[in-house]
């Protein structure tokens, strides 16, 4: 029951934090679905680690509130702040060299912070294909292309998973030929 309440707790936080954001797109839908969503496409898919599911749900946190990894560390332990940690981009570069830089490092990565990945991008993609935002096919095409070149370095730690995301990517990959 402890590792329950912890999860609960990191939800409470997370949406606290997010309170104001929302999605991109015309739905007006509040930021803190994406996190959820997240965590429990990881629940799907079979992994219930209660580290990894706390930092799914605070995996943008970092990257998006005034919150810091010691903040999540002093709240929710230093397993959880460094799992963060690894998903979070540095905001002071530029977009460009952010999507390169998760590229670069997804082979380093923990095998926890591989799995939030692949969820993350996975749930970015199913969103682009549900619902409809102001991006162009080229653009979504080409944020379909980078997620793929991300979990290229990801993939082979939950069959189940990776098939998920390969069924997005190809559903928006047939879409938009």
């Amino acid at each position: 029951m402890a590792e329950l309440e912890k999860i609960f707790s990191a939800l409470d936080f997370a949406a606290r934090q997010h309170i104001f954001q929302r999605r991109k797109g015309t739905f007006n839908i509040p930021y803190i679905n994406h996190p959820i969503r997240v965590c429990h496409l990881l629940i799907q898919c079979g992994e219930i680690d209660p580290d990894l599911l706390m930092a799914a749900l605070l995996h943008d946190v970092v990257e998006d509130t005034p919150v810091t990894a010691e903040d999540i560390a002093r709240q929710f332990g230093e397993t959880v702040a460094r799992i963060v940690e690894e998903v979070t981009d540095n905001m002071e570069l530029p977009k460009e060299k952010r999507k390169q830089l998760q590229i670069e490092k997804a082979p380093y990565l923990s095998h926890r912070a591989k799995l939030i990945k692949i969820a993350d991008k996975a749930c970015n993609m199913e969103d682009l294909l549900n619902y409809p935002i102001w991006w162009s096919k080229a653009r979504k095409i080409a944020y379909f292309n980078w997620s793929y070149a991300v979990f290229q370095h990801c993939q082979g730690l939950n069959p189940k998973l990776d098939q998920y995301f390969l069924d997005v990517y190809h559903r928006g990959m047939q879409q938009w030929q």
